[in-house]
């Protein structure tokens, strides 16, 4: 590792912590005197979802923020709770210790979670994830609530 400020190979740790991207670590260049923050992360297996037509394709956590900052727009919930509720879903995949996991594992997962946060947010996530077609099916989930 080097210095991005002048590329020196001498530095020391002045703080270590634990964070939800990995270990995280404050460094003091021993040349130019300046500090970085630098994250080790536990690479982990790749995981693979499973379509509901039978593809396979990589996980990628970017896609359920995507989908989960859609239902929550407008709404009065913090980025930060977003990445966390992110965070703890990706937790709860991988807790599961399989290779592959389906979307519809993913989506029930996700709903819950929302339903828990936020009763708009879950009706307008419910919308899409399970294809309301008509005003029936709006009427039909907000009478469950």
């Amino acid at each position: 590792m080097k210095c991005p400020f002048c590329s020196s190979t001498q530095f020391k740790v002045t703080d270590k912590r634990n964070s939800p991207e990995g270990i995280r670590r404050r460094r003091e260049c021993l040349k130019c005197k300046k500090r970085f923050t630098t994250y080790e992360k536990i690479e982990r297996n790749e995981l693979y979802v499973i379509k509901k037509d039978g593809r396979r394709e990589k996980f990628d956590r970017e896609k359920i923020k995507r989908g989960v900052l859609r239902a929550f727009e407008k709404r009065p919930v913090s980025i930060d709770k977003i990445d966390k509720f992110v965070n703890e879903i990706e937790e709860q995949i991988r807790k599961k210790g399989k290779r592959e996991i389906s979307t519809t594992i993913i989506g029930n997962l996700v709903s819950k979670k929302i339903k828990r946060l936020d009763k708009i947010a879950y009706v307008r996530f419910a919308s899409v994830y399970q294809d309301f077609q008509d005003l029936k099916d709006f009427k039909k989930e907000i009478k469950e609530l």
